[in-house]
């Protein structure tokens, strides 16, 4: 059982089935919310530790990133794409996910690499989603998006990553709030991971997101939780292809065990 005391700590977490795994032991006060909102918060100093989008920290000198735990891909995501009805080279305007913020970065870098910079809007529901010509979209909409009969064609951001690099890309870590004592806050985390690892197999027979079938397919081949050396190096060209097309002052991630 988790130590009492980690329940002073106010940890936040998005509700997407690929978090699940990292979060179902937490003992601390957790708040689920998108992406986009746990940022808000951690800005605040209302959270003490959020599962963040990474570009919140690289855009952000503020937090340290608890080392050795990640959302990350080697490949296709499935979660996080560009749906589009039109060429890529054809496109003028995106509109985005308003949850998202690392996968709107991405696609910035992607696009650019290939000599593209269209204009990016908010997507004003999911409901809107098939009507765009091309619309980016994440988490659990996005799985429900594709599953779904639809008109697009989809480009998958994990892979294309991993064309353009060969390595994983980071989506999510957790973002530490610098200042405070954590020591048990960290311990809390890792320890949630272990769990939801080695529990793995339950959570994939009982949680209710989709189908069996497809929730073992996304958790053994689509999605891992390591934060290791492969991963840095992803988590660095990442910086240096945003210093590159100037999107934004980027800060070097600051690792803590």
């Amino acid at each position: 059982m988790s130590d009492p005391e980690t329940k002073k700590f106010r940890i936040g977490s998005v509700h997407y089935l690929n978090a699940a795994p990292l979060t179902r032991d937490i003992a601390g006060e957790l708040i689920f919310t998108t992406p986009a909102k746990l940022a808000q918060m951690l800005r605040r100093d209302e959270l003490d530790a959020a599962l963040v989008s990474i570009t919140e920290v690289l855009l952000n000198d503020r937090y340290d990133i608890l080392d050795g735990i990640a959302i990350a891909t080697l490949g296709e995501v499935y979660s996080v794409f560009l749906a589009h009805k039109k060429p890529l080279a054809e496109v003028k305007e995106i509109f985005c996910d308003t949850a998202s913020l690392t996968s709107v970065n991405l696609l910035k870098v992607l696009l650019a690499e290939r000599g593209l910079k269209p204009e990016f809007k908010p997507l004003e529901n999911y409901a809107a989603a098939p009507d765009k010509d091309f619309v980016l979209l994440i988490g659990d909409p996005a799985i429900e998006f594709q599953r779904a009969p639809h008109t697009h064609e989809i480009f998958d951001l994990g892979s294309a990553w991993l064309e353009l690099t060969n390595l994983p890309f980071v989506f999510a870590v957790w973002a530490l709030r610098r200042g405070i004592e954590n020591k048990e806050l960290r311990y809390e985390l890792r320890a949630a991971k272990r769990f939801g690892i080695e529990s793995l197999e339950h959570l994939i027979e009982t949680r209710e997101e989709f189908d069996e079938d497809f929730r073992r397919d996304y958790f053994e081949w689509h999605i891992h939780y390591h934060l290791a050396e492969d991963e840095k190096r992803g988590i660095a060209k990442f910086c240096e292809l945003l210093r590159k097309h100037n999107l934004g002052p980027i800060f070097e991630p600051k690792f803590i065990a």
